[in-house]
């Protein structure tokens, strides 16, 4: 006997989106601003947000950062991108995937709202998950970038609590710039007067563009290197800020750059008071 499994309904609904625009990506505000105001301003109801940008080791710093915040009993929503097996891991509720019967629901809630006005389908996306963000509670929201910063559809929060760069290398340049600093320059897009940016380690280039635009937005830095320092151990790492030093284990993931990513999450994790990380965590993330 033949079973025949069905695809998700949002995979149609999906398909059917795509058709909306000629462009797969196509960076901009415009349109998924627009979107947000037809459908009230979801992004404005949203827990804390802790917003992720750079190249490599984004996906790690938001798995770590949410091993550490629930081990500490907070309920963490998650966007990230791309999903490795079904589209439901790019957007968890409180700790769990989205189900498909919610899926759908905030995808055709957002296709009504736009009215076959010209939309990318990451703005269609982005603009789904907040709703389901904006009406599931949780302790805080970590969102990660789809593509760069500044014209980044995730890049509507006004004031996230905290926002985290990791390291910048070169990709998408043909979207992003030809070089490091334009690529950086990019990427910095997310940086907010006021909001503190832990930044993980990066290229002098790249820390150039950064430190130049948090001083001009006015964004504290909390640099790896300055300030905060990470010390490779034979059976972990040891962590190292103003407010004491951590020694915490390996990393589940191996290598060297899965110690960086780890020591990014616990700086942002001891930026978010009264949040602290779990050590056990880290090796679980």
């Amino acid at each position: 006997m033949t079973v025949t499994v069905s695809p998700p309904r949002h995979d149609e609904i999906l398909a059917r989106l795509r058709k909306l625009h000629p462009r797969l990506i196509d960076l901009s505000l415009g349109r998924v601003e627009r979107l947000l105001a037809t459908l009230g301003h979801p992004e404005r109801q949203l827990p804390p947000v802790i917003h992720v940008a750079g190249t490599n080791g984004k996906g790690s710093l938001i798995a770590y950062l949410r091993a550490m915040l629930e081990a500490g009993g907070q309920r963490v929503h998650a966007y990230t991108s791309p999903h490795l097996v079904r589209f439901n891991e790019r957007i968890r509720l409180a700790g769990r995937l989205i189900e498909d019967a919610e899926v759908e629901a905030v995808l055709e809630e957002v296709e009504a709202a736009n009215a076959g006005a010209p939309i990318t389908e990451f703005e269609i996306v982005t603009a789904a998950a907040f709703l389901a963000f904006a009406r599931t509670p949780a302790d805080v929201l970590l969102l990660e970038t789809g593509l760069g910063g500044n014209f980044d559809s995730t890049n509507v929060i006004d004031r996230p609590a905290l926002t985290a760069i990791t390291p910048i290398d070169f990709d998408h340049m043909d979207f992003l710039g030809p070089t490091l600093a334009e690529i950086a320059t990019a990427k910095a897009g997310i940086l907010k007067s006021g909001v503190t940016a832990v930044i993980g380690p990066q290229r002098p280039e790249a820390m150039e563009v950064i430190a130049a635009t948090a001083a001009r937005v006015g964004a504290p830095l909390f640099r790896r290197g300055t300030e905060f320092e990470v010390e490779r151990l034979a059976d972990g790492f040891r962590y190292r800020d103003a407010e004491g030093t951590l020694d915490l284990p390996a990393p589940a993931l191996p290598g060297d750059h899965q110690i960086d990513n780890a020591a990014t999450a616990v700086a942002c994790a001891r930026r978010l008071a009264p949040f602290r990380p779990d050590p056990a965590a880290i090796a679980a993330g």
